[in-house]
């Protein structure tokens, strides 16, 4: 009996497994399929031409591209401190009546729909952006910070869950020592606890490059390079949200597809990149 429930498990498990795997290749199938006429009228141009005019079948993905790139790394630099701060103070300064209220809170930040996220940034940050800058205060960095906000209780809540893992001895022996809170939270937590803020980062990363709804609202869907950090820019997921229905050409639908094909490929190299590169450099470390 106990052989058959092994041999269940595990092809139960090896399915599942080998099932994912086989996802992954069918989506990147699809894309590529979908996507065959438009790499065949443009090629590589496609990347970095920025003439999107769908009137005249010409398209041209480095806008989006760029779009992706820059919200993505701006939140991004906006919100790894934040989080790591509040990670920090959840997992070694708050007090134990604080952890768990204010843990929570910030969880349940992460259950936030992300179009509730747009509205807000529409009509909180995007007036307060329009009194600074000028313009409609729809634009890139509104983009950027409600993306932030977004993926901030993501990596919080990941990166604080790994600072808990670090053993108690290594922390007292640190202090018996004579280190300080500070020195503990530098020398001790943070380099244990390393391979999990990095997998925090990575899946906010992972989270923000791929936002559809919240950056609708707030990116202001305009097919051209951000003169400013408070332009009016474009996305891949904003163009495919905002133009997929209105795609009444074969070409014109196939370069929606091209762009999608281009965001899948953009997440699996950073993911990729990560999990090769920076993790390995971390085990050796």
């Amino acid at each position: 009996m106990n052989k058959i429930g092994d041999f269940l498990f595990l092809n139960i498990t090896r399915f599942m497994a080998y099932a994912i795997l086989i996802i992954l290749i069918a989506i990147f199938a699809v894309l590529l399929n979908e996507a065959k006429p438009a790499i065949e009228a443009f090629g590589f141009g496609f990347l970095t031409s920025s003439k999107w005019a769908p009137n005249l079948e010409i398209f041209g993905g480095f806008p989006a591209i760029a779009g992706s790139v820059l919200s993505t790394l701006i939140a991004m630099l906006l919100a790894v401190p934040l989080a790591l701060g509040a990670a920090i103070f959840l997992s070694e300064i708050a007090h134990e009546r604080l952890k768990s209220p204010v843990g929570t809170a910030v969880e349940l930040l992460a259950a936030i729909p992300s179009v509730i996220y747009g509205m807000w940034g529409l009509f909180y940050f995007a007036p307060i952006l329009r009194a600074l800058f000028g313009g409609n205060g729809l634009g890139l960095l509104t983009a950027a910070i409600v993306l932030s906000i977004m993926i901030l209780p993501f990596m919080a809540s990941v990166a604080r869950d790994a600072m808990n893992t670090t053993p108690n001895i290594l922390k007292e022996s640190a202090y018996a020592l004579g280190a300080t809170k500070w020195d503990v939270i530098k020398s001790v937590i943070i380099p244990y606890a390393k391979a999990g803020i990095l997998g925090a980062a990575i899946l906010a990363l992972g989270r923000a490059i791929g936002e559809t709804m919240a950056v609708t609202f707030v990116m202001g869907n305009v097919h051209k390079l951000p003169s400013t950090i408070t332009s009016a820019a474009t996305s891949i997921p904003v163009t495919l949200a905002n133009e997929f229905t209105e795609a009444d050409g074969a070409l014109y639908y196939s370069s929606l597809f091209y762009l999608a094909f281009i965001l899948f490929a953009i997440s699996f190299v950073v993911i990729g990149i990560a999990k090769f590169v920076f993790f390995r450099k971390l085990r050796t470390a």
